[in-house]
């Protein structure tokens, strides 16, 4: 893990293997960060540790092999904004690089509109209920090692606005 520090800037980066044991212990910090660094509420608390679950969870699905690590970094701009990026490293058979994840969330999000029913798949609706639903950006990058990037952030002067 490391950490950077900048006024009011904190960043920090962690890499872990794709193991789901890890990602309990990556929802944990994520509930303290967001409680204890970055004025959000307990309830986004939550709602970020839904959003790391997932974005976890796909990149080692999805985007990694077996041995591989993910790497997580967060960085709270105090009193702003709260961004979340996962990397993989692309090996898994089922990776996808940037565009087509871009037409992927595309497709899903018009099958969400035009399925109000309810009658889309169990699978698959992480990146465009939860994540895209609570954040304010949602980005995918290329990586220069052949991976995937995958960003969020979030504005709490919007949440706070809302109140």
């Amino acid at each position: 893990m490391s950490t950077q520090q900048h006024a009011d800037n904190t960043k920090i980066s962690i890499s872990i293997p794709t193991h789901a044991y890890f990602i309990s212990g990556i929802r944990d910090f994520t509930m303290n960060l967001v409680k204890n660094m970055t004025g959000f509420s307990e309830q986004w608390a939550y709602r970020f540790q839904a959003v790391i679950d997932e974005l976890c969870n796909n990149a080692i699905e999805h985007g990694s092999l077996p041995g591989d690590e993910i790497k997580i970094t967060f960085l709270n701009v105090k009193g702003q904004t709260l961004q979340i990026a996962v990397e993989d490293l692309g090996r898994a058979e089922t990776s996808k690089n940037a565009a087509a994840m871009r037409l992927y969330l595309k497709e899903k999000l018009e099958e969400q509109a035009t399925n109000v029913m309810g009658s889309f798949s169990i699978r698959g609706r992480g990146l465009s209920q939860i994540i895209y639903n609570w954040s304010d950006t949602l980005e995918f990058f290329d990586t220069p090692e052949g991976g995937l990037k995958v960003q969020i952030s979030k504005s709490i002067q919007k949440e706070e606005a809302k109140k």
